[in-house]
This record gives structure tokens, C-alpha cells and sequence, in this order.
């Protein structure tokens, strides 16, 4: 089996992996069960009440995953996505409330834009949840050799190469007017604009 085929394996058997995205490395595991997930936020070392990402391989499989996305908020993510954009998006249904911390009425969503060994692998799990592969609070690793040996001795891990080294920008489209929580990779004015052009 390759790297690839290994971590997709992992991810598919609830394990951790570490991979690249568009923007850092991150821990990822399989979104679609609790037990990986809190086993992520355990090597981690991030408390439940912190969100995480639901990562998407495409835009189809994130509605997939979310079918309520297609009206506003499927409409801002077509609009913005993808590309380096974590975006806080309402979650009705309260769908993945393993990954929404303390606020399952909202869930953040990625489609990372990437290729090689990357995008390979999305397209073998389709979704993963992710966060930063960084002990929790620690800088955001560029490359493999930047992640913690923590992390690397408790995961599958996919060496993409370097990285920026820029975490997604996260702007929250659950109220009336975008809030930007973290301004990083990407133009987030550009972002926003796309957005609410999208919904008129």
C-alpha cells in the first residue's frame, strides 16, 4: 500500500492521520462517528467545547454531508468555496455535534483547494473532520518535520511537501453580517464579497 492508501485507510478506520491541506498540516480523523473525533481532540490536547472542521473533499460531498446547505448557505459555500476558507455556516439539523464544540447549531466547513497527494486522498474518504496538526495552543506546522513528535507517533502521516504555513481564514455566516473570527490565508474582503453577492 502507499502513504496515500495508508492514511486513507486510517481515516477510514477512525485512526488519525496527519496531512496537507492548502494551508498547514492537520490532524484529521473520520467526521462521520464521535469516538475518532474525541480520540482527536485527546492526542491534541484541545478541549471539547472548541469546534472542528468538517472538511470536504468537493462541494458535492459537502452537501452530502449537509444537505440544509442548499439554500443561503449553500449558496455562500458554491460562492467561496474552495480555497483557504473555514466557514461557520448554521447546521439546522444539528449534523456532526462532535464537531460543533458548544454550539451544534453552527458547524465549520472547508474544501480545501488542492492537489497531488492531497486531493488524492480526500477523494478516498470524502470527508474528514481536521484541525491544525499542532499540540493544542502551538504553531501551525509547514511541513511534516514542524509537526509535534506527539502527534506523529500516535498517526498515519502523508508528507505533502511545504506548505504555506497560513491557517484558513474563518468568517462566520451564521447571522445577518459576516463576522471574519480569524483573519489568515486568503482575501477575506473578496471572500465576503463573493458571498453576499451569492445571496443578493
Amino acid at each position: 500500500m502507499s502513504e496515500v492508501d495508508d492514511a486513507a485507510a486510517a481515516i477510514l478506520a477512525g485512526r488519525p492521520a496527519i496531512v496537507p491541506t492548502d494551508t498547514v498540516y492537520g490532524l484529521v480523523t473520520s467526521p462521520y462517528r464521535e469516538e475518532p473525533v474525541r480520540g482527536l481532540y485527546a492526542l491534541k490536547g484541545r478541549p471539547p467545547t472548541q469546534p472542528t472542521a468538517l472538511i470536504a473533499a468537493d462541494l458535492a460531498t459537502l452537501f452530502d454531508c449537509l444537505p440544509e446547505l442548499r439554500g443561503r448557505a449553500g449558496a455562500i459555500a458554491s460562492a467561496v468555496l474552495p480555497g483557504p476558507y473555514t466557514l461557520v455556516l448554521p447546521n439546522p439539523a444539528r449534523r456532526f455535534p462532535w464537531l460543533a464544540g458548544d454550539n451544534p447549531d453552527a458547524i465549520g466547513v472547508r474544501v480545501p483547494s488542492v492537489s497531488g497527494v492531497a486531493k488524492t486522498l480526500l477523494g478516498l474518504v470524502g470527508a474528514v473532520a481536521g484541525t491544525s496538526a499542532n499540540l493544542a495552543g502551538g504553531r501551525d506546522a509547514r511541513s511534516l518535520a514542524e509537526v509535534p513528535e506527539a502527534l506523529l507517533a500516535g498517526a498515519a502521516a502523508l508528507d505533502g511537501g511545504e506548505l504555506p504555513g497560513i491557517p484558513s481564514t474563518v468568517i462566520d455566516f451564521t447571522g445577518p453580517v459576516p463576522v471574519v473570527l480569524r483573519r489568515a490565508a486568503g482575501d477575506v474582503d473578496d471572500a465576503i464579497a463573493r458571498a453576499l453577492a451569492a445571496v443578493g
